[in-house]
């Protein structure tokens, strides 16, 4: 049983941290008795993607603590220069071998500026399914595909061991090589054939696949 006094207290706090109770008193209780919760785990991997996120000029990284997701905000060499917005969501437990997923959503009044965003989206997903596909379970990288939108699970590869650490800078990574290219693709400087090399890059130069 809580004190009235201290229940009104802990809602307040509750309501600012953008929580309920329940979740913050097993916060509070957890960090007590030294135990990482995974909205701990997740809010660390967060703090590291805005961390490496804030050295972008092109990225722009929004926390909130305690959520299981945080949002990403670029925006494209276009007349009106219309806003991509990436987010984040960690899971709490693992679903299907996936630990979480990336959102790119995207609006535009553009038909051709749709058009060429769904054919990036296509060709981005041919070139994981030929090339990263491998290293994770079988269906651990799903995919949800439409003009103005992309989802992609996040997975870890098999066997691999990654730290809070490592999977902030596997998830900046993989979202500023993605928000690069596709920058470049819908401005006419990339062919499909420059798309493949530049994903190549990214591929084989990073050290932390998701």
């Amino acid at each position: 049983m809580l004190m009235d006094e201290v229940v009104s207290e802990i809602d307040k706090l509750a309501l600012r941290q953008g929580t309920n109770r329940s979740n913050l008193v097993n916060q509070i209780l957890a960090e007590y008795v030294s135990v990482s919760t995974p909205e701990k785990q997740i809010d660390s991997i967060f703090r590291r993607m805005e961390e490496l996120l804030d050295r972008s000029s092109e990225l722009v990284p929004m926390v909130t603590p305690n959520q299981l997701s945080m949002s990403v905000k670029s925006s494209l060499e276009y007349k009106y220069r219309p806003t991509v917005r990436y987010v984040v969501q960690l899971y709490r437990t693992a679903q299907d071998a996936a630990i979480g997923e990336l959102a790119v959503n995207f609006r535009s009044q553009s038909a051709s500026l749709l058009n060429n965003m769904a054919r990036f989206f296509v060709l981005w997903k041919e070139l994981e399914d030929n090339y990263a596909a491998g290293y994770f379970l079988p269906g651990a990288i799903r995919y949800e595909l439409s003009p103005s939108r992309f989802v992609r699970t996040i997975s870890i590869p098999r066997g691999a061991k990654y730290t809070e650490e490592d999977l902030g800078k596997a998830l900046s990574e993989y979202v500023t090589a993605f928000d690069r290219i596709m920058k470049r693709y819908l401005a006419g400087m990339l062919t499909d054939r420059d798309l493949e090399m530049q994903y190549l890059a990214y591929f084989r130069n990073n050290k932390y696949l998701i």
